[in-house]
């Protein structure tokens, strides 16, 4: 079975492939559903598939000018199941296995929705369940902690908004092909990426492996990246872990920090750099271990990560959730957890989250 590792030095291969032909990814969508009649786009999903919609949100909002929302299908299904007739529906389940989001599609379709399906695998019983559905473009990732499964979730929402937005008018082929060479340059650097990133897990794996409890802040795109490093950390490390938006965590969340937590701030050099900076400023107060991975550059900090990508704090998640997943495998590995084997194998088979 591959690692988490593994999938994420296999993160450009996906990506590239993706960027080949995701024209024909998306052709369903793009043919079959009346574009120009929805007034807004409502994502289901629950776990990492919804931490990554939450990293695609800024760059799909940016393209489509409409209101779009993240929902979790549970809450939908059982207590807010009126869904409007302008609405363009998208579940995502990357395995396809998900009890929540096959019950909601279930739901919708019999509603009349429309409601089109992103999954890896298209033979698993949310597949079998749905009438439109969507390849991801990458294989079912063997490994059930999924990372680059994660990442190309994020790419394919944000180019299937792009071509939305040619299509109702909103962006033209030359807005396109920008951002094309925006995403481009980030699949380039992905190597140095995962060099970099390693490099600094490497420097604070001493710290890290002692830890009891890791806060990920983010905003913007990197919400959605503090996001997935409280569930995989929470996950594969099995410690308590916080992911945070910004001005969330300094609503009440702050009260609760203790000395010896590490604050990970994950900075896309974004428009609210500086009011992360006054939050720093007060944490170095009172919290030993703040520390900073940056999209670009912005710190001579020994501690601090520099990833050394300069786009748009709107694409800043398709690689900074790397050396986040490369933690996770690392610090498993140091603690002697064996993420092939089922924590609790008797799980799914008492609660029916999976089918």
């Amino acid at each position: 079975m591959k690692s988490i590792k593994d999938y994420v030095s296999l993160e450009q291969k996906f990506y590239e492939g993706i960027l080949n032909r995701y024209d024909v990814l998306f052709e369903d969508i793009l043919t079959s559903a009346n574009v120009n009649d929805f007034k807004e786009i409502v994502i289901y999903a629950t776990g990492s598939s919804l931490n990554a919609a939450y990293g695609a949100l800024p760059f799909m909002n940016k393209c489509l000018d409409i209101p779009i929302r993240i929902e979790e299908p549970s809450i939908i299904k059982n207590y807010l199941p009126s869904v409007g007739n302008e609405v363009l529906n998208i579940a995502i389940s990357q395995g396809g296995h998900s009890y929540s989001v096959i019950e909601l599609v279930k739901m919708l379709q019999q509603q009349g929705k429309k409601v089109f399906v992103f999954t890896s695998e298209l033979e698993s019983p949310l597949a079998k369940a749905s009438e439109n559905i969507i390849s991801m473009g990458m294989p079912v990732e063997e490994m059930p902690y999924v990372s680059a499964g994660y990442s190309v979730l994020i790419l394919d929402l944000m180019l299937l908004s792009l071509k939305l937005a040619i299509k109702t008018g909103k962006l033209t082929s030359d807005d396109e092909l920008n951002s094309l060479k925006q995403i481009q340059q980030v699949v380039n650097k992905m190597p140095e990426v995962i060099k970099s990133s390693e490099i600094w897990i490497s420097k604070l794996e001493t710290k890290l492996a002692i830890a009891k409890r890791i806060i990920f802040i983010g905003y913007g795109a990197t919400y959605g990246v503090a996001r997935e490093g409280e569930t995989k950390i929470t996950e594969t490390v099995r410690i308590s872990s916080w992911g945070k938006e910004l001005e969330e965590y300094m609503h009440g969340p702050y009260l609760g920090l203790k000395n010896e937590d590490i604050i990970l701030f994950i900075e896309p050099n974004g428009r609210l750099k500086e009011r992360a900076n006054l939050l720093k400023k007060f944490l170095n107060k009172y919290v030993t271990n703040v520390v900073t991975i940056y999209a670009n550059e912005g710190s001579s900090l020994e501690n601090d990560l520099q990833l050394a990508v300069n786009v748009p704090e709107e694409f800043t998640a398709l690689f900074m959730t790397i050396p986040i997943h490369l933690m996770s495998y690392r610090l498993s590995k140091l603690k002697g957890i064996d993420l092939t084997v089922s924590a609790y194998p008797d799980f799914d088979q008492i609660t029916a989250s999976k089918i």
